[in-house]
């Protein structure tokens, strides 16, 4: 969902630019709940009011639910058939392709200093040897970025290079 997200949204839509959704993403993972739903009604909200949200919501849920269902009722008929199990692997395998594309724009747009690198692989670290939610990761990067704001200025920086600081 996330690349598509990102496509529709920055690319065919112009609501967002890409900083705007890799906020917007950072502030769904935090939440709980898919961040497919939770940035749908992040942006559903900001664009048209809690009528927009709703929406945004029912326009993410019904058709992943309406194909879910498509496909429980028929599972059992599925589940037996090589070529349809052969199927979901390939989808399954594209889904990480395309959650790895996702992330590679994200990174690009989002670590523009070694700094800003540096947490990002931190983080990744964190997330994928430890038990720590990502809420308390989110939160901590958020501390580390408002300590070097504030207290490292010109000495360590979290910005892009030309950025300067008000």
């Amino acid at each position: 969902m996330l690349p598509m997200i990102e496509k529709e949204v920055i690319e065919r839509r112009a609501w967002a630019s890409t900083d705007e959704i890799v906020d917007i993403f950072a502030l769904a993972q935090s939440l709980p709940g898919a961040i497919a739903i939770n940035s749908a009604i992040f942006l559903g909200y900001r664009l048209a009011g809690v009528l927009g949200a709703i929406v945004a919501a029912i326009g993410v849920v019904l058709p992943s639910l309406l194909v879910i269902l498509g496909i429980a009722i028929f599972f059992v008929s599925f589940k037996e058939n090589k070529a349809i199990m052969a199927a979901f692997t390939g989808i399954r395998a594209a889904v990480v392709g395309l959650v790895a594309a996702a992330a590679v724009r994200i990174t690009r747009s989002s670590c523009r200093s070694v700094t800003a690198g540096v947490l990002a692989l931190l983080s990744l670290l964190i997330n994928l040897f430890t038990d720590i939610h990502a809420m308390w990761v989110i939160l901590s990067g958020a501390l580390v970025g408002i300590v070097i704001y504030y207290y490292l200025p010109g000495k360590v920086s979290i910005r892009e290079s030309g950025d300067e600081q008000q």
